[in-house]
This record gives structure tokens, sequence and C-alpha cells, in this order.
């Protein structure tokens, strides 16, 4: 599939957005917005490709397999990982207004996480070692995030990025909230992409459910969709939650978020009709599985 029309609806299911050598391309023309973007760049055995980042700031995070990122006279080595569920993993910053190549020995699957930006901020190496990883919740409501692209964790202009892991049977992005205006302190204006892979087990494939429902605000956002692997779901505006792990599969979906708003935060309002939850929490255990997966204790490089 090469297109480059608008996405017919919310959520997309694996190939919808495919274009060219992504198995996921979703850019701002596309969603019909303005700031943030995702690519799923899958690579055979000695595989390459090359990009221009445009006016976009990219991270570029393996999702299975390690690859060579070079970029702006820097040469990064990504250890990667197995898959999502196997480990967290090291990660490249790409400024806009560069060209990068991608190259993978053994091939794999790499995630590149992009917002339009206005400051070029250098080329980096993010260590595995340095993510944050974040236990989030307690009882069924309990995940994991792992920080790897948030604000206050690693510098960018524009674009925040993170990694939740919610074990089979528990509900994510729960209670259900929104960042679809700018009320400074309170809320940011944030456009939002999550991208899914579900676990097998026993060899079946595995699923989810996402919610999101309208706020009043911007398109009036309304999505209850069953989602599985290489899935995504737009976020223009609306109530976001829950993300809901069938049991015996744990769910991952990766967080790509961007706006208008000066300051590069993530500030959320609650559903206040589902807010009280948060205060039933410290009365309950965080899920024992977690975390499902850990940062190596030191750079594998």
């Amino acid at each position: 599939m090469t297109t480059t029309d608008p996405f017919p609806g919310f959520h997309l299911r694996a190939g919808q957005a495919a274009d060219g050598p992504y198995a996921v391309d979703i850019d701002p023309e596309r969603a019909g917005w303005g700031y943030s973007s995702l690519r799923v760049l899958e690579l055979p055995p000695g595989g390459s490709h090359s990009l221009d980042t445009g006016d976009s700031e990219w991270i570029v995070l393996p999702l299975s397999g390690g690859c060579t990122v070079t970029a702006e006279g820097e040469t990064f080595e990504l250890h990667g990982r197995d898959s999502v569920f196997s480990g967290v993993s090291d990660f490249a910053y790409l400024p806009r207004d560069s060209h990068a190549r991608i190259a993978a020995g053994a091939g794999g699957r790499f995630a590149l996480t992009g917002a339009r930006c206005e400051r070029r901020l250098p080329a980096r190496y993010g260590p595995a070692s340095a993510v944050p990883v974040e236990l989030r919740g307690s009882g069924t409501c309990s995940r994991q995030v792992n920080n790897f692209g948030a604000a206050g964790t690693f510098a960018c202009d524009k674009l925040i990025a993170v990694e939740v892991l919610t074990p089979g049977g528990n509900w994510s992005s729960y209670p259900p909230h929104k960042h679809d205006q700018c009320r400074p302190g309170e809320e940011s204006e944030l456009e939002e992409i999550y991208y899914f892979e579900i676990a097998e087990a026993h060899g079946t494939e595995g699923v989810g459910y996402q919610r999101v429902s309208p706020s009043g605000h911007g398109r009036g956002t309304d999505v209850l969709a069953e989602v599985r692997s290489g899935d995504t779901v737009l976020i223009p505006d609306g109530w976001h939650g829950p993300s809901i792990a069938a049991p015996g599969h744990d769910m991952y979906y990766l967080n790509v978020m961007a706006g208008p708003g000066a300051e590069r935060a993530w500030l959320i309002c609650d559903h206040p009709e589902h807010g009280w939850i948060r205060s039933t929490w410290p009365d309950q255990p965080v899920d024992p599985r977690l975390p499902l997966t850990q940062a190596p204790a030191g750079d594998p490089r």
C-alpha cells in the first residue's frame, strides 16, 4: 500500500497506515493535525534505510533487533532487544533538518517517533540503563511505563514519547484522561498516537481494547476498538482510556505526543466521573507481575 491520502478514521488496523518502506507511516498531513508523527520501519537482514528528518525531530527506538544509526557525523550502535516484551531498549535522537541512515545487520523493526519542532538539538544516544521505569497504578490498574522520551527525562523540543506495558487482564490509561486544551499549569494540548503490540499466548494471537470518548472539545473523537499487534489509534482530542489487556495476553503500546504549547509538558485532566479510582490505589498492592521488563544495569556498548 502506498498512499498519501488522509486516514478514514481514528483506528487504523495493521497495514492501513503503511506507506513505502514503512509498516506504519503517520504524519501530520495524513492525521489531519499539526505535530505528532510515527513510523515503523521493518528491515531485512543486512537492510538499511536513509531518511531526511525535515521539519521534525525523531527518536529511533528498536522494537525488535538492533541497528546502527548514522547522523550529523555521529554513529550510534543501538543494542535494541528481542521484542518489546523482553526488555527496555536504548535509542537515538535525530534533530530536524538532518539526514540519517539506519542499518540492521540482523534485521529488525524500529519505531521512529516524531514531532514538528522549531529548535534544532544535537543528535544523541540514549542508553537503556538511563530509561526510568515507572510502575503506575495498583491492583488491576497496575502497569509499567518506560519513560524514555518523557518530558523532564530526555531533552526534546516538542516530542514526548513513552512505552506502556500492561499485564494480561489489567486496565491502563485509566482513569480516562484528556489533554486537548491549553490551560497553563493544569492541562497541555497534545495530539497522541497509540501503537499496539499484543503478546501471543499458547499459539494464539492476542487482542486488547481501546476507548476514546468525546470531551466536548476538538473533533469529538469517539472510538471503541478491538486492537491487535500493529494497530494504531489516533487521538487528536477526547477522554482516552481504558486500554484493556485481555487475560493471558500482555499489552504493549507506544505513546507519541506533541502539541503547540511553549512548555513541553504532559499535563492531564482526569474524567470527573472516574478520577476517584486513584483514591483506592494506596490500599491495593501493585500487580506482582510487574515490572514485566527491566532496564539493564549498564550501557551495553
